[in-house]
């Protein structure tokens, strides 16, 4: 007992008020009793302070980084003087304040643990009322939880994977009021406008991530109407006490703030963290300790059997608008437009000579597409508010009832895609010489792989690898891409979205002296794409490329030309991808290099795929062959 009565007094140095001889004895009784249970050592205890495993040297460390979140000097490391020093801090007088509050209110899920395994006896330790916190359960009025996942978002770095957050249901909370709820989210604490800036931060945890709490339909426009991004609502089964645990843990948290890491200790990661506390027999994070993406969470989410009770899918305002758009004929479509440009006046003959049900869907089909672009904050029309009015009278004015069109949602949700971590093995030809390969990706995804479950046209590839062995019997690195993203947003008369693409990296390059030195580079460009049906998505662009080894002239290459490809489905299984491309190196190591192939990818499982690729290149003056056939393994 001697060790546990200098833990306790430790504790007590640090706690706001000495205590008096009874408290004391009860406070010794309490920590004995928490030994003999072995309760540090619960994992109960370890996810509500957020304790994991040491990657070396054995113990554990909590990833919280707030110093007020532990009560014991060493807490952040010591789950045994954090239990104790916590008991030691109930005990506390403090008067809750709008500044301050009680311990036993600031750490309220600690206390109904604790008091859980231990049976506080209220007399010899008041139980504080905690006013702030139960006004604020009040308010939420919970009746369950909702994971909700917005699908990703390529013009913003800190979106480009999607993004999670945690709905709180309502008691009297219905389909038509469920917009009214509360969210809770996880985010890095910033105001950094530079995705460039935010990004390496955001790699290195150079923002602190705060917990906050905002209204649903706040985020639902943010992630519906502004970024045209879908949202998948998963309803949690959870009982009303896991609920609760859930909620106090997020009261917690609320005055606490994390590291934030784009890959590992993101949103979707301390998310899990929060809602694993609702079932000690649930371990969400463990399957994440390097990187942890939002469908990969939700598929954790997703898999944990009897924790998801239905799935929602809310399209976005641009999704929604796309399909009314589909169900117009090319002359409704031209009528839409000009209405919503203020191009067309409302009387105009061709919409009044359409039968009722088809004009009322033009109108409305412009109304939406004018108040998109007006959240947009698109200024293209003098007097937006006025035409919006103009609109709904003449659309009033049709007696039929609304034309809102049906959205179904996909046929595969985001959780049940491909795994985002990908490897492949085959072998090919190049310049006349034998190989084979092993590819390596970390995540997430690409466009020749299967698209269910994805965006289309997007691509978002960390840490891609090949390593090839040639018939000399050498191996050798091949590439290696750190970041490789490509965008390609349709365009047509109504959206107007640019194309753009960045790589860096490392890859094979050939030198004047007839070398191939693995050479730094940075290869990006902008443009267009163009889909006709919902299986050819064409595009072309304007590229610039930079090298940098030395090994080539002057140590550098600096070039710019144009690409076009064409993405064709033949099938739900069946993809090619064929290609188009040429530079001309003005600067450094001059040399014309192009390309042309054909890229093509057969699923045969949801993780598994065969993939062939033909082309013909020329760099420093040769030109060669070369084609490869592997097959993939995603997981």
């Amino acid at each position: 007992m001697r060790g546990a009565w200098l833990l306790v007094c430790a504790a007590l140095l640090r706690g706001p008020a000495a205590l008096g001889a009874q408290d004391e004895t009860y406070l010794a009784e309490l920590v004995g009793k928490s030994r003999q249970l072995r309760l540090a050592g619960r994992v109960e205890w370890h996810k509500l302070v957020h304790y994991l495993p040491n990657l070396v040297l054995p113990g554990v460390h909590s990833l919280v980084d707030s110093p007020n979140f532990f009560n014991a000097a060493d807490g952040e490391t010591n789950p045994q003087s954090e239990l104790e020093a916590t008991l030691a801090s109930f005990f506390s007088d403090l008067s809750e304040t709008g500044e301050r509050q009680n311990p036993q209110c600031a750490f309220i899920a600690r206390r109904a643990w604790l008091d859980e395994q231990l049976g506080f006896d209220p007399k010899r330790m008041p139980q504080q009322p905690c006013t702030r916190f139960r006004q604020w359960r009040e308010a939420l009025d919970p009746a369950g939880l909702t994971l909700i996942l917005a699908s990703a978002y390529l013009d913003s770095p800190s979106s480009m994977y999607g993004h999670t957050l945690v709905r709180v249901d309502a008691r009297d909370q219905d389909d038509r009021t469920r917009l009214l709820a509360y969210t809770i989210s996880f985010a890095a604490n910033t105001d950094e406008k530079n995705g460039l800036a935010f990004a390496v931060n955001g790699l290195f945890g150079g923002y602190p991530g705060t917990f906050s709490i905002l209204p649903y339909y706040i985020k639902v426009r943010e992630y519906s109407d502004l970024e045209n991004r879908d949202i998948w609502e998963y309803e949690l089964a959870l009982t009303p006490e896991e609920t609760d645990r859930v909620l106090r843990h997020a009261w917690e948290l609320g005055q606490t703030y994390f590291q934030y890491f784009f890959f590992d200790e993101n949103c979707s990661y301390q998310l899990l963290a929060l809602l694993q506390v609702a079932r000690p027999e649930m371990d969400l994070v463990g399957p994440f300790r390097w990187w942890a993406l939002p469908t990969d969470t939700v598929r954790v989410i997703a898999e944990e059997p009897g924790l998801v009770r239905r799935t929602v899918y809310r399209p976005a305002n641009a999704t929604l608008i796309r399909r009314r758009l589909s169900l117009l004929s090319g002359e409704e479509r031209a009528l839409a437009r000009g209405l919503s440009l203020g191009r067309v006046p409302e009387e105009d003959a061709a919409l009044a000579a359409l039968p009722a049900e088809r004009a009322a869907a033009v109108l409305e089909a412009s109304h939406d597409y004018l108040m998109y672009r007006r959240a947009l904050g698109k200024k293209d029309v003098p007097d937006a508010d006025a035409l919006a009015r103009r609109l709904l009278v003449a659309r009033s004015r049709l007696d039929v009832p609304p034309q809102t069109p049906e959205v179904a949602p996909p046929g595969v949700r985001p959780e049940q895609g491909h795994g985002t971590a990908r490897a492949g093995a085959g072998a090919g030809r190049r310049d006349g010489v034998n190989f084979q390969e092993l590819r390596l990706r970390a995540t997430y995804h690409a466009i020749m792989d299967p698209e269910e479950g994805y965006a289309r046209g997007g691509q978002i590839e960390f840490f891609d690898s090949a390593f090839r062995r040639y018939e000399s019997g050498s191996i050798r690195l091949e590439s290696l891409t750190p970041i490789d993203i490509v965008s390609l947003s349709p365009r047509d008369d109504f959206f107007q979205s640019w194309s753009w693409k960045i790589a860096a990296g490392w890859t094979r390059a050939r030198a004047a002296d007839g070398s191939e030195p693995l050479v730094a580079s940075v290869d990006g460009g902008g443009g267009a794409a163009w889909a006709m049906g919902g299986h050819r998505l064409f595009y072309a662009f304007l590229d610039g490329s930079a090298r940098v080894n030395h090994h080539l002239d002057e140590g550098y290459a600096l070039g710019a030309g144009a690409s076009a490809g064409a993405l064709l489905d033949w099938g739900p299984r069946w993809r090619a991808h064929t290609y188009a491309r040429g530079l001309r190196y003005f600067l450094g190591q001059q040399d014309t290099p192009w390309s042309w192939g054909l890229e093509q990818r057969f699923t045969l499982d949801r993780d598994v795929a065969l993939r062939l690729d033909l082309g013909r290149n020329r760099e420093m003056g040769r030109t060669f062959n070369a084609g490869s056939a592997s097959v993939l393994f995603y997981f």
